[in-house]
């Protein structure tokens, strides 16, 4: 019998008989119909549909099952083309923009050429011509002169003029580019990024392609406060139309400060939109000046006047659709108005590029991958509310680090010290934004918002280093008696400022909810398990949720700054549920040079690490040399009943302290400072240092059983410690207390009790051991301290996450000091395994 064949228009079968049968219009319309409600029918699906469908009744089951399968070999045939096309035509739009790039870096050698030789020519003349190379008078001999009146006329004369140097800086050679540390333009990227080199202010450069129309992209980048984070206004003033189509914008905006030692910026500008002879659209803006009686914006209270040099959007239309943006952004930001320990973050230009244009081409490549997919993967199905969700995190941790009172903060007084910050905001449009002015019935529950804040300098730590602690490890710096407090604020339930009652959580646990496409932002919900905040709870302790937002944790992208902002919210919160930010903002501040290496790890064991072939120290020796700084801010809000104002007050100074001294620890313990150039441990956190105790521990071990711990070892200290750190077996040092807790552990010590080194002296001997190992150690005691020793039989313990982990033996010993002291006991579990 001959098998059925495939027909290339899918308007015909073959019959058993080889007899070539064309499918009526009706018929292939009634199968399009049922391919789209099911592309794979089963066989007994086949069957149904031909009793359901008269029209098909003359059809075999057989031929309907070749039928569907062409239909489907056409369906992915038609979108791999469609998606090889896609590529083949974003290769040609990079490849064109490169070859633009190359244009233009040979017209800028041909420029220093020329100058070079000019230079030479004068180099027998005692007195040089200077020529100035700032990017305004490559472009321009003369100062920009506003017009003595605001007629449009002359306004037009400065947008044209903003229009030829905007120009200029994006295709042509007014300003020296250099490429972006850390940036690998290619296919995937998000594009070229380039920085200024001798320039004026602060300028990035960003070239990339977006499978978005002009207009599209246009509207994109006029929306600033949507996709810079940093922005908090931009107001249009006026609008005035031009006769070539265009328009003509004057804007008012305002930018947040990044931390609470700096003031906020705010610019007064011109923005003149319009299309070029070629199809292009150019949006370009510029810094009006308060002189010549020109248009002008008197100054505002807390902001200082910064200065936007000519910069813009050049966006022109990619063949087969898409556009090809071009991307300046140059400001000065007056650095002379911050604490001189901030201004390399106000005169970076690799922070700015990091902050705008790197921020306005993620934003593109992200909405017209959210356009192209309607179900996008990264964000969901609901992608614009998971971004509004992200942007209101952002811009209330915004808020609350800046205090504006013309949202209503007010500042209470101190205590004296003024480490901590404390704002109260009792405004009815702050309470009504949160919802939180009444509850039930109308009554009064939380009508104030308190915010305690501060600022912190560190010293060599990586920012992401230090920010994938603090997300991953909560309980290392939170008060959950504090998160329950904030939760049942916000949820307008009963709730009381923390007292003596120490509660507990099982443990966090991260629950992802959307990320950009990079990975470069993460959005997530954080639940708390089985948090007690009141006595009730004791019995049925429940969930709590936080919403958080977290991103910058990429060592590797130099200038990036790293955030993790956080707010309670409910199980099953809405797009419009109130939302109290608090959190963390790290920014380098020496933003040019090497941070971290890739090699390092998250534990806080990375500490002691031992160089070797494997270890690329480089990094982080840089680091340690004491070059690289950061500023740390902490913004934690609150929302109380305003008779509770001072003992909130008190409870939020107080809990920012703590958690400054939380950080400082961690921090400390992450440093590479206490790497020497092998990466060999130099000093622990605490007495004694990790050499010593090595040392103590391995003679101990030889004194009391007669056989070497660490075997073919040296009797230098970095080779001790190295042979200990990295022994098989897990070693871990107990304090002699009533309740002993642990006070150091090896790398193996630390895997099988899944722990740090910080969170380790949190944890007690009793805690881990089962009740066998709690009867044989408590047996074994005493001949540990008169023998100095004991050997235990196997069994199971616990880690500290409340794994069981088994061991084959244990052996305990005490360890000596140089004065023959007893320090601590130390015990080794041999040939253990999680069960």
């Amino acid at each position: 019998m001959m098998m059925a064949m495939s027909c290339k228009d899918g308007k015909g079968a073959i019959l058993d008989n080889g007899k070539y049968v064309r499918y009526t219009p009706e018929q292939v319309e009634a199968l399009e119909r049922l391919y789209h409600e099911c592309p794979k029918p089963s066989s007994i699906r086949r069957q149904q549909l031909i009793r359901e469908c008269p029209i098909l009744s003359n059809i075999e089951p057989k031929q309907i099952k070749v039928w569907f399968q062409n239909r489907r070999c056409r369906e992915k045939q038609r979108k791999e083309a469609s998606r090889l096309q896609g590529v083949n035509r974003k290769l040609s739009a990079m490849n064109k923009l490169l070859m633009e790039e190359n244009d233009r870096l040979q017209k800028q050698v041909s420029h220093l050429v020329y100058e070079n030789g000019y230079f030479r020519q004068k180099t027998p003349n005692k007195t040089l011509a200077t020529k100035d190379t700032s990017c305004e008078s490559v472009v321009t001999s003369h100062h920009l002169t506003p017009p003595k009146d605001a007629s449009p006329a002359g306004l037009l004369s400065i947008a044209e003029e903003t229009l030829t140097e905007f120009l200029s800086k994006a295709t042509g050679t007014a300003v020296e580019w250099v490429q972006m540390p850390g940036m690998k333009p290619g296919p995937d990227s998000i594009g070229i990024v380039a920085i200024s080199h001798g320039c004026t202010g602060v300028a990035a450069r960003g070239c990339g392609l977006a499978s978005l129309e002009p207009t599209r992209v246009a509207e994109i980048l006029k929306d600033r406060p949507s996709w810079y984070r940093d922005c908090r206004a931009v107001d249009v003033v006026n609008l005035l139309p031009t006769a070539n189509g265009g328009t003509i914008e004057l804007i008012y905006m305002q930018l947040y400060a990044p931390t609470t030692l700096a003031t906020a910026r705010d610019f007064w500008l011109l923005r003149y939109t319009s299309a070029t002879e070629d199809g292009s659209l150019v949006v370009c803006e510029r810094s009006l000046p308060n002189t010549q009686n020109g248009p002008s914006m008197p100054s505002v209270q807390n902001f200082v006047r910064g200065e936007v040099l000519p910069s813009g959007y050049l966006i022109r239309p990619c063949e087969g659709g898409g556009s090809i943006i071009h991307i300046v952004d140059h400001m000065s930001l007056e650095a002379w108005s911050v604490p001189e320990v901030l201004r390399p973050l106000y005169e970076s230009s690799t922070v700015h590029a990091q902050k705008t244009t790197m921020m306005a081409l993620r934003q593109l490549r992200q909405i017209a991958q959210e356009a192209s997919q309607s179900n996008a993967p990264n964000w969901g199905r609901r992608p614009a509310a998971l971004r509004a969700l992200s942007q209101r995190l952002s811009r209330g941790f915004n808020e609350a680090v800046n205090g504006f009172t013309d949202e209503g903060w007010s500042m209470i007084d101190n205590d004296g010290i003024d480490d901590v910050t404390i704002l109260v905001n009792s405004s009815p449009e702050k309470l009504m934004g949160l919802n939180l002015s009444f509850g039930n019935g109308y009554t009064p529950v939380s009508n104030s918002v308190l915010c305690a804040k501060a600022s912190m300098l560190l010293q060599n730590v990586p920012p992401a280093l230090l920010l994938r602690f603090l997300r991953e490890h909560r309980s290392e710096w939170a008060d959950n008696n504090i998160d329950a407090y904030s939760a049942a604020a916000v949820k307008l339930g009963p709730c009381n400022v923390p007292g003596s009652h120490i509660g507990n959580y099982g443990g966090q646990v991260i629950l992802p909810l959307a990320h950009t496409l990079e990975h470069e932002e993460l959005l997530e919900v954080i639940k708390l398990e089985g948090v007690e905040h009141r006595l009730e709870d004791a019995l049925m302790p429940r969930d709590m949720f936080l919403l958080q937002l977290c991103s910058g944790m990429d060592e590797n992208a130099v200038g990036m700054c790293a955030e993790l902002i956080f707010a309670p919210i409910d199980s099953s919160f809405a797009d419009d549920a109130p939302l109290l930010p608090s959190g963390f903002r790290i920014i380098p501040l020496d933003s040019g040079k090497e941070t971290s290496s890739p090699n390092r790890t998250l534990d806080l064991a990375s500490a002691l690490e031992i160089g070797g072939p494997g270890n690329k120290l480089s990094g982080d020796h840089n680091v340690a040399s004491g070059t690289t700084r950061s500023v740390m801010t902490i913004a934690f809000e609150f929302a109380f009943e305003s008779h509770m104002q001072e003992s909130v007050a008190s409870m939020a100074r107080q809990y920012v302290r703590t958690i400054i001294s939380s950080v400082q620890r961690v921090a400390l313990a992450l440093s590479p400072s206490h790497l020497n150039p092998n990466g060999v441990l130099q000093a622990s956190a605490g007495p004694p240092e990790a050499h010593t105790l090595a040392r103590w521990i391995a003679r101990s071990y030889r004194c009391y059983l007669g056989v070497e711990l660490l075997k073919g070892v040296g009797q230098g200290n970095e080779s001790i410690l190295k042979s200990l750190w990295h022994h098989s077996d897990a070693i871990m040092c107990c304090s002699l207390k009533a309740l002993p807790v642990f006070t150091f552990a090896n790398q193996a010590g630390l895997d099988m009790l899944e722990t740090t080194l910080v969170a380790l002296q949190e944890i007690t001997l009793e805690k881990i051991l089962d009740e066998h190992g709690r009867k044989s150690l408590y047996s074994e005691f005493p001949q540990i301290m008169q023998q100095g020793f004991a050997c235990l039989q196997g069994g199971i313990c616990l880690s500290s996450m409340g794994r069981p982990v088994s061991y084959e033996r244990a052996v305990a010993w005490k360890v000596l000091d140089e004065e023959e002291n007893v320090h601590c006991i130390c015990f080794m579990f041999i040939n253990w395994s999680f069960v």
